[in-house]
């Protein structure tokens, strides 16, 4: 009895009973040179040491801490680690919060070099914490020997310079732009520094190098332009700009301006195809989020994927996952590029992923849908001044992966009484189902404006067509309030987790704050985090299953109770994507307890995780650079200003 327990328990990897098993450690090599794997933004690895077998001896290698990182004060942003490095050649790359980048031994984490450019120590300011999510890599075709930055590391920073460095040496290319930097603010306008910034690495496509920016939500009618740009790789010079503006539209920026403001943003990571010489784009929706009374149409490409010429910057075709968007639901994600003989006819694909947990699976040639798209019927009566869409598109295969009903009865508590809050809250508000409208009374947004899904994207297996992808469901009230009321507000409704934007320019001014109970937790039924396993061959759902614990966040009674009647089945809220393995293993981090995962692709089964220092709120990549060379796996454990700060870059693999 005690050895088939033994035997057992070995198997599930929760004990290793006498003699381990030999290691096989052969299998495929492969770097990581984009920041999803490729330009076509996957999330996946060919590799195969690490399997659902072994994956439970994974251990850490290394580990690399660069000391940037800052809790926020009153004088200064914090910090959020959402970096996924890239891997070149012999060399491994990361950025940190305040912009340093990092070269370093992708085997051992030894520092190689490092380099400034000038924001460590400042107070920075704005709304938003210091976050950098990668850097890209670019090479001369036909390098020649001894000469400098034949091969380059580029990155924009939150000064709104992009940056190129010598990738062997770190030094700043002198002949791009000034020194090795160009100025993103040029044609901008004057606006406050923490307003436009790059936070996605750019997308190398040739000797091109296209990037947008973060442009901040909700201020006012006039932010900045949301303009998409090339520049030549090896000069830093201008090749062309797409301004988001409708077809027909004459842009008339502000006099000594060249872009048109208010546009749709696009600070999710771009995609590239190079063979079909196409760009692929997220655009956000038009400033400011949640009233679009004044946007005279500007909105045409707003919360679409639009695809622009890589020669040109003219747009070849785009698809708008939201009508005329007043719920912040911008396209969050990388567009995927896919093609499998069992998916859409064969044909090359664009995957879509949306915080409304939508899916769409477009042609990427066209943009026609690959299946039926159904523009359905949704909740109308705006406030004055408003005009909505009378229909959404909602994809069919597959088809909504995130809950869209929540009734007063679904309210969820610890006990009674904190059911009872959630059940008052829920009744208080406006809901009519996804894309209710915001609304003078408050109403209810389901999915919450940070997803569904968000920037992590999805991860998906070229071979077999299998797509996961993590989800956070969680309810937000909305609440439009006249000018003149909001300019009254009390300061306490500004202190988070209330948001308080005052739209500028709009008859109104937003206020936003999660649904939580009397004890905290979310208001509405879990799991609250979520992994989703999608064959998307036939759309149907593999298999479905709670992410992440409320270990780190709930008051310690709650917490305790629910772990002896089944926690794990809660889930978390999660920030931060996945990472899918040709050994058919899915990791993460990113959720709201310190833990990092694994599980087995196939079934869901959890097969293995481990305690970080900080929560993982970034995507994991895997490299193995030699024959005789171990495969790691990669995440970026630095946290965010809700679950605490750090800087560890943490590297596993399996036992020497």
């Amino acid at each position: 009895m005690i050895l088939r327990l033994c035997a057992a328990l070995s198997a599930a990897g929760l004990l290793a009973c006498g003699a381990a098993e030999p290691l096989d450690l052969g299998g495929p090599t492969a770097d990581w040179p984009a920041y999803a794997g490729a330009d076509g933004g996957l999330h996946h690895s060919p590799l195969t040491q690490v399997d659902a077998a072994n994956v439970h001896r994974l251990e850490l290698a290394w580990s690399h801490r660069s000391g940037d990182f800052h809790p926020g004060s009153a004088e200064h942003s914090p910090t959020a680690l959402q970096v996924t490095p890239i891997v070149v050649g012999d060399t491994l790359y990361y950025c940190t919060p305040f912009m340093r980048v990092f070269a370093l031994d992708p085997e051992t984490g030894a520092e190689r070099w490092s380099f400034d450019p000038g924001l460590r120590g400042r107070g920075i300011g704005g709304p938003y914490p210091l976050t950098c999510r990668g850097v890209s890599y670019w090479e001369e075709p036909e390098p020649r020997e001894g000469e400098a930055c034949q091969r380059r590391i580029v990155y924009g920073t939150r000064d709104s310079e992009l940056i190129a460095l010598d990738a062997d040496t770190g030094k700043p290319c002198a002949g791009f732009g000034e020194d090795g930097r160009v100025a993103l603010r040029e044609g901008l306008g004057e606006l406050p520094d923490w307003e436009y910034y790059p936070t996605s690495p750019p997308l190398v496509l040739g000797d091109l190098v296209v990037l947008g920016a973060l442009v901040a939500d909700q201020l006012r009618t006039d932010a900045p332009s949301g303009v998409v740009r090339a520049f030549d790789a090896r000069t830093g010079s201008l090749v062309w700009a797409w301004d988001p503006v409708p077809p027909g539209w004459r842009p008339d920026p502000p006099e000594g301006e060249l872009y048109q403001r208010g546009t749709p943003n696009v600070w999710a990571p771009l995609s590239g195809d190079a063979e079909r010489g196409l760009v692929f784009v997220p655009t956000g929706n038009p400033s400011p989020d949640s009233f679009g009374g004044l946007r005279r149409g500007i909105d045409h490409y707003g919360s679409s994927v639009v695809t622009l010429s890589a020669a040109t910057g003219e747009v070849v075709w785009h698809f708008q996952t939201v009508h005329h968007d007043v719920w912040d639901y911008d396209t969050p994600a990388q567009p995927q590029l896919f093609q499998h003989p069992a998916v859409g006819g064969g044909r090359p694909a664009v995957v879509q992923p949306t915080k409304m947990g939508h899916l769409f699976l477009l042609d990427r040639e066209t943009g026609e849908p690959l299946y039926p798209v159904e523009e359905r019927p949704v909740p109308q009566g705006p406030v004055p001044g408003e005009t909505l869409s009378p229909t959404q598109p909602f994809p069919t295969h597959p088809p909504p992966l995130h809950p869209l009903a929540l009734a007063p009865d679904d309210a969820f508590g610890f006990g009674p009484w904190d059911r009872a809050s959630c059940r008052e809250q829920v009744e208080a508000r406006r809901y009519d189902g996804i894309f209710t409208p915001p609304s003078l009374e408050g109403s209810i947004q389901f999915p919450h404006t940070t997803g569904g899904m968000n920037w992590g994207g999805v991860a998906l297996d070229p071979d077999t067509a299998l797509m996961i992808t993590n989800q956070t469901h969680v309810a937000v009230g909305v609440q439009l309030v006249p000018r003149a009321d909001f300019e009254e507000l009390p300061a306490s409704a500004l202190v988070y987790p209330n948001e308080a934007y005052p739209m500028r320019g709009t008859p109104y001014g937003v206020l936003r704050s999660p649904l939580f109970s009397s004890l905290g937790a979310p208001c509405n039924p879990p799991p609250w985090g979520s992994l989703t396993a999608v064959d998307l061959a036939t759309g149907e759902v593999r298999w479905k299953r709670a992410l992440g614990t409320i270990r780190d966040q709930a008051p310690w009674l709650a917490w305790a109770l629910w772990e002896l009647v089944g926690w794990e089945e809660l889930g978390a809220p999660n920030f931060g994507g996945g990472l899918l393995t040709a050994g058919g293993v899915y990791f993460i981090g990113a959720t709201t307890d310190r833990y990092f995962r694994a599980f087995d692709a196939a079934t869901g089964v959890e097969l293995w995780h481990t305690r970080i220092p900080h929560t993982a709120n970034a995507s994991p990549l895997s490299y193995r650079l030699r024959p005789d060379a171990r495969q790691f796996v990669v995440v970026a454990s630095g946290g965010n200003p809700l679950t605490g700060t750090g800087d560890a870059l943490l590297a596993f693999a399996l036992p020497r």
